[in-house]
């Protein structure tokens, strides 16, 4: 006997989907966990309503640049602690890097991956795959067989690819089955003794700095080689200026590149590691006033296109020690959409841009058919108040690690209801 199918109507929010060019006040009707009908819609009888009056209904959020720790340092996040995170921050999929305990460089690790986040049953998770194996630079991982397997890009993100030779065989290998090149472009030899950004802040506190170089360097280097291979190339984490223009002049070329910013980055400079804040202390480093007025001003031309948090959970332990000694990274899946929404408010982006940098453009880089609320899709959906204020508490983040550089920011977007194929994996008030 069949059974009944299940009808969920979001009725009367501001529906806005940028891959379908809408912002309007419409309807959805999910059946079976895919969008059946948008706008004016007939709900049956025997639906279940969401009232969405005064909140934005948009695509759920796509991060394509996430470190879940699993396999090898579940004390720090594990997928299903990260999951709830994400579905916290209205994250619905998740695309997690490949620099676990052990490397996503075996197709055993890549089942092992999409098995727990199947355990965990709450967002998608998609394993990035190493472009060499243990991350090590020298030999080619299977690429073809990853990707097959599951995996959606390749990147050894916390070791850049230096060797010129190993990147270019990696572009030309990614080519062959249109695979995407992930890179964290830091030449390890400028940056080597750093901790933090090399300028004024860095000389006030005694700090080793890391010049703009560092990144620019590499960026330039890669460039050459997307345009002698034709590969597909992106920039995790862009934060200098140089590197925006770089990638500025490889877009006018057509080149296929692309790039993506952190809500760190376009929202803080280098003052914040005033204090000797751990929490502010990350790779790439935050950088001076000018850098971060290149990141607003790329991500307002287009030539950003993608913001993605770089999720990186650390233990206590791991933090709380000297400066130059702490660990780099820093939590954002929970403060992803609020601090971003401060793109809109400050008039860099339209609201309807800036979800598009966080849904359909990391879904279209990862060859995903997600971020969108188009007729035929997966219901993966965020409800938000967009004027809601709450303060970020770091004991209160669903994360196992607290290292969150926003601890105490005031901010403004609140995540309301989050359903992952019509499932509501988080509802606010019901942690």
């Amino acid at each position: 006997m069949n059974n009944p199918p299940v009808n969920i109507w979001i009725k009367g929010g501001r529906l806005i989907d940028p891959a379908n060019g809408r912002d309007e006040t419409a309807d959805l009707l999910v059946t079976n966990g895919v969008i059946q009908a948008v706008g004016r819609v007939e709900a049956p009888a025997d639906c279940r309503v969401i009232d969405a009056d005064g909140l934005v209904v948009a695509p759920g959020l796509v991060d394509m640049h996430v470190h879940l720790r699993e396999p090898g340092q579940e004390y720090k996040e594990d997928i299903a602690s990260g999951s709830r995170a994400a579905a916290a921050g209205g994250v619905t999929s998740v695309a997690v890097m490949p620099n676990t305990q052990p490397v996503v460089d075996d197709l055993s690790v890549v089942g092992y991956i999409l098995e727990r986040a199947r355990a965990a049953g709450l967002v998608r998770v998609f394993p990035i795959g190493a472009i060499t194996r243990g991350l090590q630079g020298q030999r080619l991982t299977e690429m073809g067989l990853l990707q097959r397997a599951g995996c959606v890009a390749f990147s050894d993100d916390g070791r850049p690819l230096t060797d010129s030779g190993v990147m270019r065989c990696a572009l030309e290998y990614a080519r062959m089955f249109g695979a995407l090149l992930i890179q964290h472009a830091d030449d390890p030899t400028l940056s080597a003794n750093g901790c933090m950004n090399e300028g004024v802040i860095s000389s006030r506190l005694g700090l080793a700095g890391i010049p703009n170089a560092a990144e620019s360097i590499l960026v330039d280097r890669d460039l050459r080689l997307v345009a002698l291979t034709g590969s597909r190339y992106h920039l995790a984490h862009v934060s200098t200026r140089e590197a925006v223009r770089a990638m500025a002049q490889a877009r006018s070329q057509h080149l296929p590149v692309s790039c993506e910013v952190t809500p760190h980055h376009f929202s803080l400079t280098d003052e914040a590691v005033l204090g000797y804040d751990t929490d502010a202390k990350m790779s790439p480093p935050l950088r001076g006033a000018m850098d971060r007025a290149a990141l607003l001003e790329g991500l307002a031309q287009g030539i950003i296109t993608v913001i993605a948090t770089d999720h990186a959970p650390h233990d206590e332990e791991s933090k709380r020690v000297e400066f130059c000694r702490a660990a780099n990274g820093v939590v954002g899946l929970e403060t992803l959409l609020p601090v971003s929404l401060e793109l809109v408010r400050d008039g860099v982006l339209s609201l309807s841009h800036c979800i598009a940098a966080m849904s359909c453009n990391p879904a279209r880089l990862l060859g995903l058919p997600l971020g969108t609320l188009g007729v035929g899709q997966a219901a993966d959906v965020v409800l938000f108040d967009l004027e809601e204020s709450w303060t970020v508490d770091a004991r209160r983040l669903h994360s196992k690690s607290k290292n969150t550089c926003f601890h105490g920011r005031r901010v403004k977007g609140r995540v309301k209801q989050t359903l992952v194929a019509g499932k509501v994996v988080y509802r606010d008030g019901h942690d």
